[in-house]
């Protein structure tokens, strides 16, 4: 037994069968993988990612580790890895995707498909999104598979490609037409974090449920003319208005478990000036003016609350001196898992109030809606506890990501699924985040996540006494 299994009394009778790690001596191996998959490049697009299911195949195929590729488009493959329990329990499913976003090489101090070691960081595009999971999920397959873990359960690998918005030939393509592949009770994935205080970790955020996508249009068509000559059916006009109405909609507030014991928990660890907004939230008479204050202030709480409404591209004209016959914004619409689109989008055309205006849903590669994945789960009682006791005195938090994962997917087909990830300090959450131009994570959390991952997934999958 690891003295990271201490004290005793924290340990959960599935954790006693649990090999010992030496997680010093697993570093450079951590590392390696880590730093050789950020630096396939799986810019999506195109993507590319076969490239990176080739070397995971090698890396299966040297440990006798069965797995199998799919593929919808042959340069954009999946794999799926299966180790074998004794099927007392239903199979836990580790994810992670392997495409990532873009890059602006001119915006970077490094080589962005370098994983460059630099002042305590790997720095690169992927090194936070998403391959830090990804080699923490490989690193416990590994370990699983060489200490000879006797398991209750199957434990699932998927690397999936095509998350960063093109869903198609990875998650979607696994759901529809090889579910029974990675179908199980559990899936772990990205969506969660922890937070680093003066070195201590105070928070760790468990996604627990998403916001799902719903992109829409607003379109006014109107007539054309000179630039000289006003219209009162000018198409830039009335659009002009209805962006500046749907842009600061205060839409209404609706809390959900995960939300409502997210600000009750964090009022407990919050100065008492944030912990009385955070309780005032449901106060009637309260709750207007700390929405105001949230949505100048803290925007990302401002956001759980509600399905939100951002304009993100406007398109109208091609000449100073023609007025056009059509202008077209695209809202991105971040809707609550259990929004009823109709009546939201009737309720729009109601605020923008101009007949003129046209809302238009858009459809394509638009995330399911599945119900929030429950707090009572075995899978969610064991993330809060190694959480606890890898880091002492932190809190947990479920948390409803403001953002999109491929968990929406599997949670419509019934899975319970749980975002995680590593600590870090809010600078570098803000600063050198995912999809930023200097994306990098400390390589001390790298190896601590890669031990909150081997914990988690032993946790619930490793045989009992």
């Amino acid at each position: 037994m690891t003295k990271l299994m201490l004290p005793v009394l924290l340990v959960s009778a599935a954790m006693a069968q649990v090999p010992a790690i030496d997680w010093e001596k697993q570093k450079p191996e951590i590392l390696n993988h880590h730093r050789s998959l950020v630096q396939i490049d799986t810019s999506n697009p195109p993507g590319n990612e076969t490239k990176v299911v080739e070397y995971l195949a090698k890396v299966f195929q040297a440990e006798g580790i069965p797995a199998q590729t799919y593929a919808l488009d042959p340069a954009r493959a999946n794999i799926v890895a299966r180790l074998k329990g004794n099927g007392s329990k239903k199979p836990l499913l580790i994810l992670a995707h392997t495409d990532v976003v873009g890059v602006q090489r001119e915006k970077w101090p490094v080589d962005p498909f370098g994983a460059v070691l630099k002042d305590g960081y790997i720095w690169g595009r992927g090194s936070v999104d998403d391959k830090d999971k990804l080699a923490s999920n490989l690193m416990t397959m590994l370990l699983l598979k060489r200490t000879g873990a006797k398991l209750d359960r199957d434990v699932i690998f998927l690397a999936e490609a095509g998350e960063e918005g093109t869903t198609g030939p990875g998650i979607d393509f696994m759901v529809a037409q090889h579910f029974d592949e990675i179908s199980a009770e559990y899936a772990l994935t990205e969506g969660g974090s922890g937070t680093l205080e003066n070195g201590r970790v105070t928070v760790v955020h468990i996604q627990t449920t998403e916001k799902v996508p719903r992109q829409t249009r607003l379109v006014v068509n109107g007539t054309s003319g000179h630039g000289s000559v006003p219209r009162v059916d000018n198409a830039l006009v009335h659009l002009s208005a209805a962006v500046a109405k749907v842009g600061t909609w205060e839409t209404p507030m609706r809390l959900n478990d995960t939300t409502r014991t997210y600000f009750e928990k964090l009022a407990t660890i919050s100065s008492p000036e944030r912990a009385a907004r955070y309780k005032g939230l449901l106060d009637p008479e309260k709750a207007p003016g700390i929405q105001r204050y949230l949505a100048a202030n803290e925007p990302q709480s401002y956001s759980m609350l509600r399905t939100s409404v951002v304009p993100t591209i406007l398109k109208a004209g091609f000449r100073v001196n023609v007025i056009p016959s059509e202008a077209e914004a695209t809202l991105d619409v971040r809707a609550l898992p259990d929004e009823d689109m109709t009546k939201f989008l009737a309720e729009m055309q109601k605020v923008i109030g101009d007949p003129a205006v046209k809302i238009e849903r858009v459809h394509g590669n638009e995330r399911p809606a599945g119900a929030p994945s429950r707090l009572d789960t075995e899978m969610y009682r064991t993330l809060e506890e190694v959480s606890k006791r890898m880091y002492p005195g932190v809190t947990v938090l479920p948390e409803m990501s403001t953002g999109a994962t491929d968990m929406a997917q599997l949670r419509a087909k019934g899975i319970q699924c749980y975002g995680i990830g590593p600590v870090r300090t809010e600078h570098d959450g803000t600063n050198y985040g995912a999809h930023s131009d200097v994306e990098r994570l400390a390589e001390s959390s790298l190896y601590r996540f890669a031990e909150f991952t081997w914990n988690a997934v032993t946790g619930v999958a490793v045989a009992q006494k």
